[in-house]
C-alpha cells in the first residue's frame, strides 16, 4: 500500500479551526518577534517548510491540528494565508462523530484557560477567538529554558501548563514571570513531575 503524498494547499488563517481552546499569549509573542526578524526571502521560505496539519471536518472546513500558536501569530502579523497538510478527510461525518473521532485521536483539546473540560460546542470558531492561558507560555518558556524535553504526545505542554497550573499561583505567573519560571524549574525537576511526557528526571543533590 502506497503512502499518499500530503495534500499541500494554502487557506486563509480566517477561515481554519481551532481544536484546542486558548494558546499561551506570551508564546504567540515570542513568535511574531522572530517572525519580524525574518526578510522578505526568508518569511517565503518559512511559510513553505511549515504547514499547518489539519482535519478536513464537516463542511470541509479545516480543523488545526497543531501549530495553533503560529498560525496565530501570522495573523496577527497580516499573513493572510498558510499552507495546510491534511492528515485526515473526515468531512462526510456527522458532527457529533467526527468530534468523537478527534477525541480519541487525541486531535483536539476541549480544556478552558482554568483547565476544565468544556464541551465541543465551546470551542472557538477563529484562531482569533483562541483565550489566553498564562500557564501554557509558562510551560513553552520551562521546555526552552531545558525543564523538559520536546515530546511526540499530543498537547503535551499543556499537560504541563495544567501541572504548573495547580502548584503556582496565577499571580506570580502574570506579575513575575522570571520567578514563576524558577519555581517552574524546581517543579519539573521533582517526583511530583514524573508522570509528565518529556520528564528529564529529578535533579542531582
Amino acid at each position: 500500500m502506497t503512502t499518499r503524498e500530503p495534500l499541500l494547499k494554502p487557506v486563509p488563517i480566517a477561515e481554519l479551526r481551532p481544536t484546542q481552546m486558548t494558546v499561551g499569549y506570551r508564546e504567540v509573542a515570542e513568535k511574531r518577534r522572530r517572525w519580524r526578524a525574518y526578510d522578505g526571502e526568508k518569511k517565503r521560505e518559512f511559510l513553505g517548510a511549515h504547514q499547518i496539519p489539519t482535519v478536513l471536518g464537516p463542511k470541509k472546513r479545516h480543523y488545526v491540528v497543531d501549530h495553533h500558536h503560529l498560525s496565530r501569530a501570522l495573523q496577527e502579523e497580516g499573513v493572510k494565508d498558510v499552507l495546510v497538510t491534511v492528515i485526515a478527510d473526515l468531512h462526510h461525518l456527522e458532527k457529533d462523530a467526527f468530534w468523537t473521532v478527534c477525541d480519541h485521536k487525541s486531535w483536539v483539546y476541549p480544556y478552558d484557560a482554568e483547565g476544565v473540560r468544556r464541551d465541543f460546542k465551546d470551542l472557538p470558531k477563529t484562531i482569533t477567538d483562541l483565550a489566553d492561558d498564562p500557564f501554557r507560555s509558562l510551560a513553552g518558556e520551562l521546555r526552552r529554558a531545558g525543564g523538559f524535553a520536546k515530546d511526540t504526545t499530543p498537547f503535551s505542554e499543556f499537560l504541563w501548563a495544567d501541572f504548573l497550573r495547580r502548584n503556582i499561583k496565577e499571580k506570580r505567573v502574570e506579575h513575575d514571570f522570571s520567578a514563576a519560571l524558577e519555581k517552574a524549574m524546581s517543579l519539573a525537576k521533582s517526583k511530583d513531575a514524573g508522570y509528565l511526557p518529556g520528564w528529564c528526571g529529578p535533579s542531582e543533590g
